[in-house]
């Protein structure tokens, strides 16, 4: 069996940021993102400078044994050489980079990280975060003195505890990692999770086979949640060449700020080595950052509403009066006054009659519709839970035609998709027919909610991944074991994606 990479990278400069200062290297034995800080003081020299730093690790592929030192020296270099940019040029003094990369022999990886960019795993269709962020309120997770889901909105978010500066000596973790076939893992910068959740990120993973799609939707997903950061990813998938469909990935790519045309020319870039174009290196240039949708013009007449008058035309002359032509005839002695002024009263009986007719016809037509109207039921939503109503889901004069005849405490949000598109159309029939469909829609929301109980307990029990520590050539190595776990329980394609419980 021999093991090899699939690989994709994609950087975009998100929707609020000016420029990208993420950088990024794919290659066969080597995977890297590296997200600069500092602003306007060259947070991208700093990611460039370390992306060019480690890069060669790529150029051949190395034993097991020597993985750890070998990114560990790329990584001192890489320190020199930010120190080197900061001693030419104190206005970038402040910047600085994150890194997470994974060198590769075999099917093990030496995985170097300090920051907060991240490291992911998907198993056997769990998601497993590997690395862990050198962040304050990270800090504070550990301790205990706050929630995980209140790190994303704590004040603190953005401080970082350990970084590549160029001014402090700073440490990456360094640690080892046995893949397996079929494992697929993202490496990224903190643009991904600030917009997107690990639940999305864990079905992109899961539901898209090939990287360069998973990286593309993973990118969209970022964009769709605000992307107020730069966003880079790498998706790799370990293979056999001897029996996959596809082959592996074998062109090297550089992603954002270090496949930036010119950026040699932006401040001090001039003094990061520029050594690693010797192999044909395709690049990916961050785009300025354009929408995904736009506006066009539409050409077509503009219609105002009018009456076209003729200029040569003239009103009609205006027909007298009935009251001027009585006038006038009692003038000339045509006719008396009361034979207009006195209606027959014979005719009162007739129309009495008809206005009593139309009213008992408008009435008992009335009446009827009401009781053919208070015969049909459906079954609708109120105040977001299911119900049962009686009538039709109408008004007249502002009148509802309807009435809530039974509630319950399913809400809509949490019944399967086809169930709630076919409750909001409100079809009417029978109460035997509304009921038969509230007892399909509570069986399956039975169904879901015990579906999700039990993946929250699976969940719960699910063993962390834990760490392993000893010396390999004076070195701290630590290596991460992930223990086998019983089969994620199931959980019917119809559900909502997340448990909903009523009140």
């Amino acid at each position: 069996m021999t093991f090899a990479l699939r690989y994709a990278v994609r950087s975009d400069v998100g929707l609020l940021r000016e420029g990208n200062e993420d950088s990024a290297y794919a290659g066969p034995h080597l995977l890297a993102v590296a997200d600069g800080m500092g602003g306007y003081e060259a947070g991208e020299v700093a990611s460039a400078a370390v992306i060019k730093s480690v890069a060669p690790l790529d150029r051949s592929p190395m034993p097991e044994s020597k993985l750890i030192d070998a990114i560990a020296e790329a990584v001192t270099a890489a320190k020199v050489s930010l120190r080197g940019i900061v001693e030419a040029d104190p206005t970038v003094g402040s910047m600085g980079t994150t890194l997470t990369a994974m060198l590769w022999s075999g099917s093990t990886a030496a995985i170097c990280h300090i920051g907060d960019s991240r490291a992911y795993l998907l198993r056997d269709g769990d998601l497993y975060q590997i690395t862990r962020d050198h962040t304050f309120v990270q800090a504070l997770i550990d301790q205990g003195r706050i929630r995980p889901d209140e790190a994303a909105s704590h004040p603190q978010r953005s401080l970082l505890l350990r970084a590549l500066d160029g001014r402090t000596d700073a440490d990456p973790d360094l640690s080892l990692l046995t893949a397996e076939l079929g494992d697929r893992f993202l490496l990224c910068s903190d643009g991904l999770p600030v917009a997107v959740s690990d639940e999305q990120i864990l079905a992109a993973l899961a539901d898209v086979a090939d990287p360069a799609q998973v990286v593309l939707a993973l990118i969209e997903l970022a964009i769709g949640g605000g992307a107020p950061d730069n966003i880079t990813c790498i998706v790799a998938d370990v293979i056999d060449t001897e029996r996959s469909q596809f082959a592996p990935t074998t062109a090297p790519v550089l992603a954002g700020a270090a496949a930036s045309a010119g950026i040699e020319q932006t401040k001090s870039f001039s003094k990061v080595p520029a050594d690693i174009d010797d192999a044909g290196m395709t690049r990916i240039g961050a785009s300025p950052g354009s929408s995904s949708s736009g506006s066009w013009p539409i050409n077509g007449a503009t219609a105002v509403d009018g009456v076209a008058l003729d200029p040569g035309s003239r009103p009609a002359q205006a027909k007298p009066s009935p009251a001027a032509t009585r006038a006038g005839g009692a003038r000339h002695g045509h006719a008396r006054p009361d034979d207009y002024s006195r209606p027959s009263r014979r005719r009162w009986p007739i129309m009495t009659t008809l206005i009593a007719l139309f009213v008992l016809l408008v009435g008992g037509g009335l009446v009827v519709g009401y009781e053919v109207v208070r015969g049909q039921y459906y079954v609708g939503s109120d105040g977001g839970h299911v119900a049962i109503f009686r009538g039709i889901n109408d008004k007249v004069l502002g009148i509802s035609l309807f009435s809530v005849y039974k509630t319950t405490k399913i809400p809509v949000s949490g019944i399967p998709v086809a169930a709630a598109q076919e409750l909001h159309r409100n079809t009417t029939g029978s109460l035997a027919m509304a009921q038969q469909f509230l007892t399909n829609i509570t069986r399956q929301y039975d169904t879901c909610q015990a579906a999700h109980a039990a993946v929250r307990s699976w969940e719960a029990h699910k063993p962390k991944p834990y760490k392993v520590t000893r010396r390999i050539n004076g070195h701290p190595v630590t290596r991460t074991v992930i223990p086998k776990y019983r089969p994620k329980p199931p959980i019917p394609s119809y559900c909502p994606s997340q448990p909903t419980t009523g009140s």
